[in-house]
């Protein structure tokens, strides 16, 4: 079973950063795709990252391209989530999760086959 156990989230005042962990257990990230989503209060899960474990080519919700970095460490079976110039929307909680397979383009909720726990990150103004 793989499990991720993710950490980083807390409160953070808008145009701050924050980087989000999630760490594997298990097993390698080898041969997944490792994603990036969020949900915010009243709101559907929604895509916002993701990046393919060989050849760490990634790809981005529009909107979040410009301030958002997904990368990975292969030697820590880590991916990451850099955040930066949040803003007050960005409030939610945020998933990592691992789909079989090694594909860069993968936005669907479907798409993964193991989630982690979540964490919350609030930004405050």
């Amino acid at each position: 079973q793989v499990q991720l156990v993710m950490s980083g989230g807390g409160l953070v005042q808008a145009g701050g950063s924050l980087r989000l962990s999630c760490a594997g257990s298990g097993r390698t990230f080898s041969g997944y795709t490792m994603g990036w989503f969020r949900q915010a209060p009243g709101k559907e899960r929604s895509f916002v990252a993701a990046i393919t474990w060989s050849a760490g080519l990634s790809y981005y919700r529009d909107s979040m391209k410009d301030r958002f970095t997904i990368s990975r460490d292969t030697a820590k079976n880590t991916v990451y989530l850099q955040m930066n110039s949040l803003k007050l929307e960005d409030t939610a909680v945020y998933y990592c999760a691992a789909g079989l397979g090694d594909l860069q383009r993968r936005v669907r909720i479907d798409d993964y086959n193991y989630w982690g726990q979540g964490t919350q990150v609030t930004v405050s103004s």
